[in-house]
């Protein structure tokens, strides 16, 4: 592939960029620290769950030992 073939790729794909970054909507400081929001929630709630579900699994465990004996 010579410079120039290189060169004319080159300028083509940010030709090519630039038309497509156009089409690109972004959104808005409102939507970003909305759904910022419901991701930390959904966080803090599904690691609660899976506390709570540890702590079960774990009574359960030591339940079962102390039934069978250590």
């Amino acid at each position: 592939m010579s410079i120039a073939e290189s060169w004319k790729r080159m300028t083509r794909f940010f030709s090519e960029t630039r038309s497509e970054m156009t089409k690109v909507t972004f959104p808005s400081r409102a939507e970003v620290v909305s759904t910022t929001i419901v991701v930390i929630v959904a966080s803090i709630v599904f690691a609660f769950f899976l506390w709570v579900s540890d702590m079960v699994i774990i009574k359960v465990y030591q339940t079962v030992l102390g039934f069978f004996g250590k």
